[in-house]
């Protein structure tokens, strides 16, 4: 195993020697491997606590990706005790922000935006009265969007400019977009891909087509976490992001999500819909960093299992 950390810098203190929390780093390194090396006696999940909680600082400063690189002459502290709670609004939370991005945790039941049949209560109209807070001349911008019923990572923009750096690069920027799904059934195979072309009738309804003039192309990628006689939880990957297309490509191949009528499922186990944005990672738009998302896997989706 490498050696990241100097033990014999001259100019360190003598408290910061003692200090059994604090760390300098000597070459680039990811974070993730930086913190299991410099701390054999935790495990890789405390580690990921830690930077869960935002107890890991580098140069002061709290992060939380765990693919963070870290550069030499970088110093890494562990605080002792949690971050404050993330701020939390009826309907989502805030995970992250700062001066060009925020990213939050929608709840299932919240819009990610206003409808003509309800206009208040979105996550767009929720942040927008965040962020008008600080000054009323702030505005926010919608990058993506979830279904309503869906949970999960969302990102929104703070401007214009950051908007459009985003949308312009989406494939490059997003690295990793990762669901979890709990479908109706066994599934056969324990990984696959799906591809299509999907188009959307005139009741909004999406549906797949082999006829790539007609549709729009989707590709989805899935690996089974659990199964039991009756469900499957299933991790699901983008590689295009089309509208409802996890729930339709899950119909495509016999296995709809729980809870999801409109696709084609008779059950719901679990009083909602079985679909989560679990996992987001991709590259900062102005700062260039690795960022790194990930949220619990919802209570309900265990339940079957």
């Amino acid at each position: 195993m490498k050696e990241f950390i100097k033990k014999d810098k001259p100019q360190q203190t003598k408290e910061a020697k003692k200090n059994k929390n604090h760390f300098e780093v000597t070459e680039e390194t990811q974070l993730l491997t930086f913190l299991l090396a410099s701390m054999p006696h935790k495990s890789r999940h405390n580690v990921k606590a830690l930077l869960r909680d935002k107890q890991v600082l580098v140069d002061n400063r709290a992060i939380t990706q765990f693919n963070h690189i870290l550069k030499p002459n970088q110093t890494v502290d562990i605080k002792d005790s949690k971050a404050p709670q993330e701020q939390r609004y009826k309907g989502l939370k805030i995970i992250f922000e700062d001066q060009y991005l925020i990213i939050i945790e929608k709840n299932e039941g919240t819009l990610s935006i206003a409808t003509e049949k309800q206009k208040l209560h979105n996550a767009y109209s929720i942040l927008s009265d965040h962020v008008k807070k600080e000054d009323p001349r702030n505005r926010i911008f919608v990058v993506h969007r979830l279904d309503r019923e869906t949970s999960g990572l969302m990102m929104f923009a703070k401007s214009e400019k950051v908007q459009g750096l985003l949308q312009e690069s989406w494939n490059a920027t997003i690295q990793e977009r990762t669901y979890l799904a709990v479908t109706e059934g066994k599934v056969k195979e324990e990984t696959g891909t799906i591809e299509s072309y999907l188009v959307e009738n005139k009741a909004l309804t999406v549906y797949s087509t082999r006829n790539p003039d007609h549709g729009k192309h989707a590709i989805t990628h899935y690996e089974a976490i659990k199964s039991s006689e009756n469900n499957s939880l299933l991790k699901v990957n983008l590689e295009t992001g089309r509208k409802n297309q996890i729930r339709v490509h899950m119909k495509d191949i016999g296995f709809p999500i729980v809870g999801d009528e409109k696709y084609g499922a008779k059950t719901d186990p679990i009083g909602r819909l079985g679909l989560h944005a679990w996992v987001l990672a991709f590259v900062h738009p102005i700062t260039n960093e690795q960022m790194y998302f990930e949220t619990p896997i919802p209570k309900k989706f265990l339940w079957l299992f």
